[in-house]
């Protein structure tokens, strides 16, 4: 019996080295990727799982287990970031499905020449980068010389610093992404209904079905995929927001605009507290990553 097993073992030991010889070539081209894969990727979330159990200082490190962690959840900091962190993922990704979908419905049948010009209108703020959209924002709500606030001078509102204001600076942040983040909804909207068969339409259209009842009962739930897919892309997008934020306010006013990214930054790089930003980067990771899981298997059982 011992000497079948290990007959056996030989054998596939055999097939799998002859297929390795057979796919050398591919191995070796995507050999210098992969080491960038895990010089870059793998190794730093490892890194990082190992620093969120010390205490690191300047020259040595304590290990503390899960006080990291611990402290994290009593601090209430992190806990108003969290809070705004699941504020602009929630209204972020409602306005950009809507809008999205609002938008690819109302122009989907009209001429390709105009379509395309839609879609460059609405993509064009995904093409540029967040710290220029970012700046052209901070500059429009200058309470000097900003845009917003000659208009507010105008009908009689003087000497309003909007980004002063703990409650407004919030959604202004909300706005700017959500203003990123709709070209990329109109974008993979317009691809899915144009994906959808003529035919539907046509029936539709024989049947005297309504424009209202086309887009409820036969564009929405035919582009549902999508929308899964567009809301956990847009969730895992908007839960890494730093840049706006870092520009725009950076954390303020009063930790109001504060995100799990800024705060990771923040503890890293200001306080010097690596441990900390460990366990907040970990946990982000582990958000992402679960999110990522999700759409994996829910996009492949759809297929």
């Amino acid at each position: 019996m011992n000497s079948m097993i290990m007959e056996h073992n030989m054998i596939y030991k055999a097939k799998l080295k002859k297929e390795f010889l057979k796919q050398k070539d591919g191995y070796l081209f995507i050999l210098p990727q992969m080491l960038l894969f895990l010089v870059f990727m793998v190794y730093p979330v490892f890194e990082g799982l190992r620093l969120s159990f010390y205490n690191v200082g300047f020259v040595t490190k304590t290990f503390v287990g899960f006080r990291n962690y611990i402290e994290l959840f009593k601090d209430s900091i992190f806990i108003k970031a969290v809070l705004n962190n699941l504020q602009f993922v929630l209204i972020v990704t409602t306005l950009s499905v809507v809008f999205g979908l609002f938008i690819s419905t109302a122009v989907f049948d009209k001429t390709s020449k105009y379509m395309s010009f839609i879609r460059g209108c609405y993509y064009l703020p995904v093409m540029i980068t967040m710290v220029a959209f970012s700046i052209t924002w901070l500059w429009m709500v200058n309470p000097a010389m900003g845009l917003v606030s000659h208009v507010l001078n105008s009908i009689g509102i003087q000497n309003v610093n909007i980004m002063g204001n703990s409650t407004v600076a919030l959604y202004i942040l909300i706005v700017v992404m959500w203003l990123f983040n709709l070209g990329e909804a109109v974008i993979l909207y317009l691809a899915a209904i144009i994906g959808i068969p003529q035919e539907q339409f046509e029936a539709a259209e024989i049947d005297g079905a309504s424009r209202f009842m086309v887009i409820r009962f036969i564009i929405i739930p035919l582009v549902s995929p999508t929308t899964f897919y567009f809301v956990i892309l847009c969730f895992i997008d908007v839960i890494k927001v730093f840049l706006a934020v870092h520009l725009m306010t950076a954390g303020g006013p009063n930790y109001a605009t504060t995100t799990m990214m800024y705060l990771c930054y923040q503890e890293a790089f200001v306080m010097n507290n690596m441990g900390k930003a460990s366990a907040i980067g970990m946990m982000m990771f582990v958000i992402v990553s679960l999110l990522s899981i999700i759409a994996m298997t829910r996009l492949k059982a759809k297929n």
